[in-house]
């Protein structure tokens, strides 16, 4: 793909990766190049390094700071998700925006959508073509510590204090879960691009440990590993699953990779100054001997207290500044370095690579190029034997009676599906009557078959499916319905359903009649029977029916074949 001339979006280009993305695209003089920070002065001071690294460049610089992973009207310039937890009108609406449905309204709103659209202040409306994801993802929402969050809860259930506000902890904890926050994430993320019409999308991923195993002596608290460690680890490899699914997809990017580091990522600066953690200094205390407390009073092992004398001064030291991962003192450098402990990859060998792969160069670095050739995929084996199961299948319906959906491999939708088209075929055998009838001269015809046949009717209403009578306002049901609107779930004998299975019909004879009228080649799928069998029987086979409307009206079409 040529970056020249293109919108480019570099997600955590503040970062030592993404810093090292930027000057790897800038060679390429794209026409745009957001860079985007969660604190505005980090953007702006990215943008203007990189204007004073490339003073001829003809690309556009923005500037774009903010939390991602929330609403664009809580952005502010240094923004703090302990604050929106903190406002009740706010967390409430975050729990919502994560574990709720996934309306419209919820994807404008978010930040990350408004930004890929271009749609945030001072971009002009101009979408993003190519984004590269240099943000550790799985860090940002492993470290929010969903085990913390549930022993805080655990502690105030065996207070049992009447003043606990119950509904406020359960929003902390349910904002908090881990996966409906990565689902929700790249639910938003793969819905902008489609709408953006971006290109590419390269995720610079992490493998959580450092490329290191369960024994990493580098961890969080006493555990080892810790629980919160292999939760970021967790996260990553299904952030990796997600975007392989994602390349999967198809009408969506035609570039999706990712290129994971498993080493130490450094560096950025060597120097000697103040040493920050967190965004603070780090203060000097001192406690001389005389004022040594006792190992006796518990109270003096509490990890945090009124403990030794501030001195008024800051803790200065010569350091390795490794971006992301904070700054580390020569002993740390050395010890994490270490052959045979994380050792280190630097950020522009990833950067190089990451812009190869944009480009169509061949790294050998993209995870899901890699897993696309080592999972295992449909087999000739198996086609083979379908056709052998089907037949036993057809010959056990011709003694027992056909078998058509037991809700069992969902959704409802599908066995809604399957009864309609059986329904269909119960009463006109194949598509030339049905079509020779009217949408309401088939919902009652088929209205009078479930009247007629109560073992049918039972068998529908039993699995969770109710009828809906051509009437559209009664239904027949059982004790269970699996679902909630017609659409999805209920087996519908309107008219006006008749009407869309009119159109489906039309569409799949269409397709035969095209597939048998011309070229014999091996070019066509010919995935419908009659398309197999080289003639236009028109026999109603439901599955196949399904699939049909699987494929080419709900889009839901296997992307690697």
């Amino acid at each position: 793909m040529d970056i020249r001339g293109k919108n480019a979006l570099v997600l955590g280009g503040f970062g030592l990766v993404g810093r090292a993305v930027c000057r790897e695209l800038l060679a390429h003089d794209p026409a745009r190049l957001l860079v985007t920070s969660l604190r505005k002065e980090e953007a702006e001071q990215a943008v203007a390094e990189l204007k004073a690294e490339f003073p001829n460049s003809p690309t556009k610089f923005f500037a774009v700071w903010g939390d991602i992973f929330v609403r664009a009207e809580w952005l502010t310039d240094n923004p703090s998700r302990a604050a929106i937890m903190a406002d009740p009108a706010k967390r409430k609406q975050l729990v919502a925006d994560i574990v709720g449905e996934l309306t419209p309204e919820v994807l404008s709103a978010s930040l990350l959508y408004q930004i890929i659209l271009g749609k945030t202040p001072g971009l002009d409306g101009a979408p993003s073509q190519i984004i590269v994801d240099c943000i550790n993802t799985s860090t940002a929402v492993a470290y929010q510590n969903i085990y913390a969050a549930a022993g805080r809860l655990n502690k105030l259930i065996a207070a049992q204090d009447a003043a606990t506000n119950w509904p406020d902890e359960v929003e902390q904890l349910l904002s908090a879960l881990y996966i409906p926050q990565l689902v929700r994430h790249v639910q938003v993320l793969h819905d902008a691009m489609l709408e953006a019409g971006t290109q590419a999308y390269i995720k610079v991923g992490t493998s959580g440990t450092g490329g290191m195993g369960l024994n990493i002596p580098y961890t969080h608290g006493e555990e080892k590993p810790s629980r919160v460690l292999m939760s970021k680890a967790a996260l990553a490899g299904a952030q990796t699953l997600l975007t392989f699914l994602m390349a999967r997809t198809p009408g969506g990017p035609q570039v999706v990779k990712e290129v994971k580091p498993s080493a130490l990522i450094a560096w950025k600066e060597i120097g000697y100054g103040p040493i920050r953690r967190g965004g603070q200094d780090v203060l000097l205390y001192d406690c001389p001997p005389e004022q040594a407390v006792s190992l006796d009073d518990p109270a003096n092992l509490a990890p945090q207290g009124q403990f030794g004398t501030q001195t008024g001064g800051v803790l200065e030291e010569v350091y390795i500044n490794t971006g992301e991962n904070g700054l580390f003192a020569a002993g740390d450098f050395a010890a994490i370095t270490a052959f045979g402990q994380m050792e280190f990859v630097t950020p522009e060998e990833i950067a190089h690579n990451v812009v190869r792969e944009v480009l169509g160069g061949n790294t050998g670095k993209d995870i899901v190029g890699a897993l696309d050739s080592a999972v295992m995929g449909p087999t000739f084996r198996a086609g083979t034997l379908r056709e052998a199961a089907l037949e036993r299948l057809r010959q056990l319906s011709a003694e027992h009676g056909e078998s058509v959906a037991f809700e069992i491999l969902g959704p409802p939708r599908m066995s809604k599906l399957l009864y309609e088209a059986f329904l269909l075929k119960q009463v006109y055998g194949s598509f030339g009557p049905a079509l020779a009838d009217t949408p309401q001269a088939m919902a009652a015809k088929l209205e009078t078959l479930i009247h007629q046949d109560a073992a049918l009717r039972q068998k529908i209403i039993s699995i969770g499916l109710p009828i809906v009578l051509p009437d559209g306002k009664r239904m027949l049901r059982g004790p269970v319905v699996k679902s909630e609107t017609a659409e999805q779930g209920w087996v519908d004998l309107t008219p006006a359903n008749m009407g869309r299975w009119h159109t489906r019909l039309e569409g799949i004879r269409a397709m035969v009649q095209e597939g048998l009228a011309g070229e014999s080649s091996s070019r066509s799928d010919r995935g419908y029977p009659d398309l197999r069998r080289w003639q236009a029987s028109e026999a109603f086979e439901i599955g196949e029916i399904v699939a049909w409307v699987s494929i080419y009206e709900d889009e839901g079409r296997r992307g690697k074949h």
